[in-house]
């Protein structure tokens, strides 16, 4: 094989190059010196040529014909002059020489330095420049090795790892240059192999049997077997894709059931097949359809206006490349040549005449004194195209008949940098753009020659063809006579990219509404994915605006889905950007649209696994639902919010649909949904979540019952139905009550008070003679609860707060002088629900706390909505005709009933206090007094006492009150009387101030403990305890020990059994919350000496009454901290002296206390122990605190979030 010639230079040329003044070459015997730089040397180093040191390795070597080095060589490293030679001069002198290993040096430096040099590239990637050859003799004193004329080559090596001991003069280097280039020549036969096995793949991968390609071709659904590379390439891609995601087993596996292939290199694989991506990029691109490989044209068109309808194009066909023979596309040559020359001649009259028009135009310009165009506004219009000057874009500025003659069409000549494909005539009259383009676009592709017409914009319509008001616009025509194929070429080299998607969206300009929108469908989904996740909603613009204009319903609901997936997980203002984008998208569109195209992509996301993007579907259910048709708002939409109430399991959702379900009710006017709302109220009222709740509320009641007003059966159906649930929830838990059912029934019925006061005002009446101008005096503030929402102010529920005034000035004139004939809706109020409310009152528990307070605030949410005139003619009468605190009643066993029940402390509590004037405080005190003195005489159960002294105490403005009737009972003459007030200051202690207590309450309970009778001393056992329990005050505790003490140590108290009892229930009940030095001194020590006396107890029920309740005591003091001290001299003294007592009496108890004291013994030596070791122990827990602590300390890194996490307390 001859060796290629890398040099563009003959050997003729390189002697008639050399320099007349050089030096010839000496011959060098093997003791010259190395010859010196000649004189004269027009070569010096420079920046480009690499440092003298690089050529000194080989310049004792003897060229190949016996020469020294050249002088032109030479003194390319002497650097001598003042001329800079190139590196390429070098190397190409380097090669003509035939020094091939100061070459390969030279490269590899080059290659190190990031500068490769082409010639010296192609020089050595070539293996037919070092194949043996012998058309040049050695010389004459160069013997000639096994390897030619080459053996003289070294391996490839940089100056830095160069061993210069190798190349002394002591020895024969010939082997160690044979290695060098045997190493190379390996090499380049090793890519020479895999040269050749790449051309064998693809070889086998191409052999398919004709019959088998016949067989697919012509049953599709027959799928082609797998080819062993192909088999291969799957396995090494499963396998990677085992590994990347930790399935090391199923890697194992995998490799040993194929142990025919290596994965662990991808060569062996196939032969130089690249590498495709992963499995997972192939999955994610598997549904990306990829660019056609068919090649395209792209021509120019002009329609006449007389062949094409306004406003459309002609339907192009799909361009294909024709298959034409040799001869068909030798006359499409001949026929476009023949068409070229009549533009050319057509072009030269029309260019005159456009001259004409445009003088024209820029005369009328200034005859309306409007500023003509200058050169910079022509060229600002122009395209980014350097050979552009040769094509005008202009407006149809002809007359129609010149337009209608011009049917030729125009080549595009930049058609993405290829040769122009030879066309039909058939074909060169379609429309450039696609189907959906409607020939709306400006095709800045189609550039025309310089012998063809300007293109003229296409005929379109002028509402749809924005460029037709533009001035035309114009380009210099060169005057030169270039060849259109000349003119191709030449604009080839311009790098213009329009056969990608977004080449040719760039290419062509939208010239109407219609094509923007067509463009912004086209490019939007390629634009949403690659905008960070935080700006997305800045895109919302985009896509309801193309939304609601394209005129394609599939891109329509490609943009709506993209909208409603823009965000993974929409945060609150993301999520209210889409639904203000969608609510404007309804009121464009109208309901028709809202229903076919929004609302299925609700539907889509109704079970996301996202809670944002299901909250999204919920919210927009309720912003849509103005814009929705009547019937979709009462079937689908309530549909679906019902599915999402019932089985969503985010909390935040579930509000959401509650608030949506309220907008739904405020819209809905099907009358048979009445039902379906109910339920829907008594469902989300039991909902677990306080915020959907709270939605309830807030939202939907006040919408339903403002739906159930305009039915007119809101106290006719809804609240009666509320009431009858509760009787029958009432007549249920006789046994024991739901009362968190009750909550939600009595909840609902109270959130319904002020739609149902809104429609007694509305029916009054007086209502036809509420008008608004005059004097209008405003609401007070406090004349109506603070409503849970806006929605269930009573002045938005009216209209507006100057109605709702002059309603409520004649409410009140109406009440006060007129009454109530023929006022329906207040005569069902005052005959029907009053009376069935005070009845279920009655009837529930009068120990339940819950459900007195859920009664109370009900009754004075009622009374301060009504109003005081109706509270005090209507509410306060129908209570007392039932509570009868005559005195006459007083000793009567049938009038003492009712005041043990509920009504009482709901009376009380309700609606007593509703308005705080004096006369209404009065009126409070003497109830309660009137009511604790009629229990207390009658001997009858306190509890409904209790439960209002309970309700009212909770509220710090009425502590005074309530001394003041306590008060009332210390100083009363009945014993009984004095009783129940020392019992009743328990009740009120724990809330009140210090001061209060040491005041006024203190004086009471000291006052009572010096009254001749025990029953009223020990009834203040308790109320000294609760203080005990609640007060830091020193003072007053110390006063409340020596009373206490007083009642232990006295010895007139020695056999009061009900003492003993009364103060070790008390011991019991607040030592493990008083202070501890007083349980420790007081309690402990005295529970000892009860236990120790009661062991001598002879009568056996004391006894047991006082083992018990010492059981009870010593179990609760025993899970507080107890001193050594203490544990050992009373604590576990009296549970021993307990223990004798419960051997005898109740041996069950017995077990109880052994374990106890057993328990308090070890915790006895435990301490004595840990005594003993403390400083052991403090030493080796300071070390091995400050050992974690170092060691977490060093984990850390600059992070000040980390550094503050070390400090937290672990969860």
């Amino acid at each position: 094989m001859a060796s290629v010639n890398p040099f563009n230079l003959s050997d003729s040329e390189e002697e008639s190059e050399r320099r007349p003044n050089e030096t010839v070459d000496t011959e060098r015997s093997p003791s010259d010196g190395a010859p010196g730089p000649p004189p004269g040397n027009p070569f010096s180093p420079s920046a480009d040529a690499e440092p003298p040191t690089l050529l000194l390795s080989s310049v004792n070597r003897t060229s190949p014909n016996g020469e020294g080095i050249s002088s032109a060589a030479t003194s390319a490293v002497a650097g001598g002059a003042e001329t800079r030679v190139s590196v390429d001069v070098i190397a190409a002198q380097l090669l003509r020489d035939q020094y091939i290993l100061t070459a390969l040096e030279f490269h590899t430096e080059l290659l190190e330095a990031g500068r490769e040099l082409p010639r010296l590239r192609d020089y050595f990637s070539n293996p037919g420049n070092f194949e043996r050859q012998s058309g040049t003799p050695p010389a004459k004193d160069q013997g000639i090795g096994p390897g030619g004329p080459l053996n003289r080559a070294g391996s490839i090596s940089t100056l830095d790892s160069l061993d210069f001991a190798r190349y002394s003069d002591d020895g024969n280097r010939e082997s160690d240059e044979r290695v060098a280039v045997l190493e190379f020549e390996l090499r380049k036969a090793k890519e020479t192999i895999q040269a050749l096995r790449a051309n064998l793949t693809q070889a086998a991968e191409s052999e398919v049997p004709s019959q088998e390609r016949k067989n697919f071709k012509s049953s599709p659904e027959i799928q082609e077997p797998i080819r062993p590379l192909e088999k291969r390439a799957l396995n090494f891609l499963v396998n990677e894709y085992l590994l990347k995601n930790e399935y090391k087993l199923s890697s194992i596996t995998f490799s040993d059931e194929n142990d025919d292939q290596d994965f662990e290199l991808w060569d062996d694989v196939g032969l130089n097949i690249p590498k495709p991506p992963d499995l997972l990029q192939l999955y994610r691109n598997c549904g990306t359809p990829l660019p056609s490989a068919r090649d395209t044209v792209d021509v120019a068109v002009e329609a006449d206006f007389g062949d094409v309808p306004a406003g459309h194009c002609a339907a192009p066909e799909s361009l294909k490349k024709p298959d034409l023979s040799q001869q068909q596309q030798a006359e499409v040559v001949q026929e476009l040549e023949y068409q070229i020359s009549l533009l050319n001649n057509e072009k030269q009259s029309l260019a005159d005449q456009m001259k004409k028009l445009q003088s024209e135009i820029q005369t009328l310009k200034q005859t309306v004194s409007s500023p003509a165009p200058t050169p910079l506004d022509r060229s600002s219009q122009n395209i980014s195209n350097p050979a552009s000057s040769s094509a005008t874009i202009t407006s149809s500025v002809e007359p129609p008949s010149a337009v209608r003659s011009r049917k030729f069409p125009t080549l595009n000549l930049m058609s993405g940098c290829r040769p122009i494909k030879h066309v039909t005539p058939n074909q060169m009259y379609c429309c450039p753009q696609t189907l959906s383009d409607n020939g709306q676009y400006l095709d800045i592709r189609g550039v025309s020659d310089p012998g063809s017409d300007p293109p003229s914009t296409q005929n379109t319509p002028p509402s749809h063809n924005k460029l037709k008001s533009r001035p035309p616009v114009q380009f210099d025509q060169p005057n030169r006579k270039l060849s259109p194929a000349f003119q191709q070429a030449l604009l080839s080299f311009c790098r213009m990219c329009s056969d990608s998607r977004l080449g040719a969206e760039v290419s062509r300009i939208a010239d109407s509404e219609e094509s923007v929108m067509l463009m912004l469908g086209r490019c939007l989904p390629h634009i949403v994915p690659n905008v960070l996740l935080a700006k997305r909603e800045e895109l919302i613009p985009l896509i309801l605006c193309t939304a609601c204009l394209h005129p394609e319903s599939k891109e329509r609901d490609q943009l709506l889905h993209i909208l409603f997936n823009l965000i993974k997980r929409p945060d609150d203002e993301q999520r209210q950007m889409i639904l203000t984008g969608c609510v404007a998208f309804a009121r464009h569109v109208g309901p028709t649209r809202v229903e076919a195209e929004l609302l299925p992509q609700c539907w889509e996301q109704i079970n996301h696994k996202y809670p944002e993007r299901r909250l999204l579907v919920a919210e927009s259910c309720g912003a849509l639902a103005p814009y929705l048709p009547k019937e979709i708002r009462s079937s689908l939409v309530l549909s679906m919010l019902q599915q999402m109430l019932a089985e969503d399991k985010a909390d935040m959702v579930r509000e959401a649909v509650v608030k949506s379900l309220g907008i739904i009710m405020g819209y809905i006017d099907d009358a048979d949904k009445y039902s379906q709302g109910f339920e829907l109220m008594l469902l989300s009222l039991s909902d677990p979540s306080e915020r959907v709740v709270s939605a309830v509320h807030q939202v939907f009641i006040p919408a339903f019952a403002a739906w159930t007003t305009e039915l007119g059966s809101l106290y006719t159906l809804l609240i009666p139905s509320l009431l009858a649930r509760i009787e029958k929830l009432l007549k249920q838990g006789e046994h024991g009550l739901d009362e968190h059912k009750l909550h939600v029934f009595l909840s609902a019925l109270q959130s319904f008070i002020p739609p149902l006061f809104a429609v007694v005002l509305q029916n009054a009446p007086f209502t036809s003679r509420a008008k608004l101008h005059g004097d209008i005096p405003a609401i007070e503030v406090t004349r109506f609860p603070r409503p849970a929402s806006s929605l269930q102010d009573v002045a938005t529920i009216i209209g507006s707060r100057e109605m709702l005034s002059a309603l409520l000035l004649l409410y009140d004139h109406q009440l006060e002088h007129e009454g109530t004939t023929g006022w329906e809706s207040l005569l069902w109020v005052v005959n029907q629900l009053l009376p069935q409310l005070i009845e279920i009152v009655g009837r529930i528990n009068v120990t339940s706390s819950t459900c007195v307070h859920e009664f109370s605030r009900f009754f004075w949410r009622f009374c301060r909505t009504f109003g005081k005139i109706f509270t005090n003619t209507k509410v306060k009468p129908q209570f007392q005709e039932i509570l009868r605190l005559s005195e006459e009643n007083v000793d009567a066993s049938a009038g003492n009933g009712i005041l043990t029940k509920a009504t009482v402390p709901i009376y009380a509590t309700g609606v007593l206090t509703c308005y705080n004037q004096e006369e209404d405080r009065k009126l409070l005190v003497g109830f309660l007094e009137d009511v604790m003195t009629t229990l207390s005489l009658s001997h009858a159960p306190l509890d409904s006492l209790k439960a209002s002294f309970v309700e009212l105490g909770a509220n710090p403005v009425y502590h005074e009150l309530l001394l003041t009737v306590l008060w009332y009972g210390v100083v009363h003459t009945s014993a009984l009387v004095r009783c129940t007030s020392a019992r009743m200051f328990e009740s009120i202690l724990r809330g009140m101030s210090e001061a209060l207590v040491d005041r006024r309450a203190a004086p009471a309970l000291i006052t009572l403990c010096n009254g001749p009778e025990f029953s009223v001393r020990i009834s203040t056992i308790p109320a000294f305890g609760t203080i005990m329990e609640t007060v830091t005050q020193k003072e007053l505790l110390e006063r409340v020990k020596m009373q206490l003490a007083s009642f232990l140590e006295d010895p007139q108290y020695q056999d009061q059994h009900s003492l003993h009892m009364e103060i070790i229930r008390t011991f019991g009940r607040v030592g493990p919350n008083a202070e501890p030095r007083f349980r420790d001194d007081f309690v402990l020590p005295h529970l000892h000496k009860l236990a120790l006396a009661n062991n001598s107890q002879a009568a056996e029920t004391k006894r047991i009454d006082i083992a018990t309740q010492l059981f009870e005591a010593y179990s609760a003091l025993s899970c507080c901290f107890i001193s050594e001290e203490v544990m050992i001299n009373h604590f576990l003294p009296g549970l021993r002296c307990l223990r004798a007592d419960m051997e005898q009496l109740s041996p069950e108890h017995e077990v109880i206390l052994s374990s106890m004291v057993k328990e308090c013994e070890i915790k006895v030596e435990n301490r004595g122990m840990g005594d003993a070791q403390g400083s052991i122990a403090s030493s080796l827990v300071g070390e091995d605190a400050k050992t974690k602590f170092l060691s977490k300390m060093g984990q850390l890194t600059t992070s000040g979030a980390m550094l503050a996490n070390v400090f937290q307390r672990k969860k």
